[in-house]
């Protein structure tokens, strides 16, 4: 049997919700985003590619319906999965009408074995009447709001193209927690000129924000990016295995250990990936940092100030 994980993870929320394994399914609804389709701008942030942040491996020529049933026999082969999730992740999953949302979440929830929906979107694509819907949607299924923040240093923001400030991102959170949505934080380590120091700062924001979960992401370098044109001339770095291990560690240690966390590293996909290698060996990254909270003798939210004295 496995040693208990030494953070709060999402997984076992939902085995303790559902009672059985559950996996997310990644889906592509056909959505772009504020950044490139010239709301904002047409080059997107630096780190993203053609087919937006986080789609690597979805079957884009597969409606929703198919997608998610495709993925089912994967999850079910790949992990045992009983049950599962809609993940809407490619690009901006609100930046569509309400009308259109609703028939694209509707049916994702027909289809068997699906109990939840988690929606990844940018903190300024949330106009009151898509939170209002998706406080509505909530009453009926198991969601989740994952929000894009990658950084809370308005000057990474600008670095990396990102057209919105960290000022909207908190009216976001905090609107949407207004209307009782689970928020999920998404933010990513190893942004070009941040200081540990500076990325360490983001768990005490969002201990602050009380978000409900966070995911962790490391600073890939993709094909097909201006991250990688500037990774090519030598204009920025990546994090090394280790650095990257103990980073994560350091952060766990000051976030309150009620948050869940959806996810600590993540690879990219093996096509596409220019660095860092060592981040497709997911489970070394997992294992490292498990044993080095091991190591320690720490965990999530040792030197929080939100945790409950032992």
């Amino acid at each position: 049997m496995s040693q208990p994980k030494r953070y709060s993870t999402f997984s076992d929320e939902l085995k303790r919700i559902f009672g059985c394994k559950v996996q997310r399914i990644s889906v592509d609804a056909g959505f772009t985003c504020p950044n490139r389709d010239g709301s904002l701008d047409t080059e997107g942030c630096i780190f993203c590619g053609g087919h937006g942040s986080g789609s690597y491996g979805i079957r884009r020529d597969l409606d929703i319906l198919a997608q998610l049933e495709d993925g089912k026999e994967v999850m079910r082969r790949k992990y045992r999965a009983d049950k599962f999730i809609a993940y809407f992740q490619a690009y901006s999953n609100t930046h569509a009408s309400v009308h259109q949302l609703r028939g694209l979440f509707s049916q994702a929830l027909t289809v068997p074995d699906i109990v939840g929906i988690i929606i990844a979107t940018r903190p300024d694509c949330l106009p009151d009447e898509i939170l209002e819907y998706l406080a509505e949607l909530n009453l009926h299924t198991y969601l989740w709001l994952e929000i894009g923040l990658q950084s809370i240093h308005d000057k990474s923001l600008v670095r990396i193209n990102r057209r919105h400030d960290h000022a909207c991102s908190v009216a976001a959170i905090e609107r949407a927690k207004a209307r009782g949505l689970r928020v999920c934080a998404h933010v990513i380590l190893g942004l070009p000129g941040e200081t540990r120091e500076e990325m360490l700062a983001m768990a005490g924001e969002l201990n602050r924000l009380e978000v409900a979960g966070i995911k962790l992401h490391l600073m890939h370098v993709m094909k097909g990016t201006r991250l990688a044109e500037m990774y090519g001339r030598g204009e920025v770095q990546v994090l090394d295995r280790d650095e990257y291990a103990g980073l994560v560690c350091d952060f766990l240690e000051l976030l309150d250990p009620r948050i869940l966390i959806h996810r600590l590293t993540g690879d990219g996909g093996h096509d596409n990936l220019i660095a860092p290698l060592w981040s497709l060996k997911k489970f070394v990254i997992l294992n490292l940092i498990d044993a080095e909270l091991e190591r320690r003798g720490t965990r999530q939210g040792s030197f929080s100030p939100t945790s409950p004295p032992l």
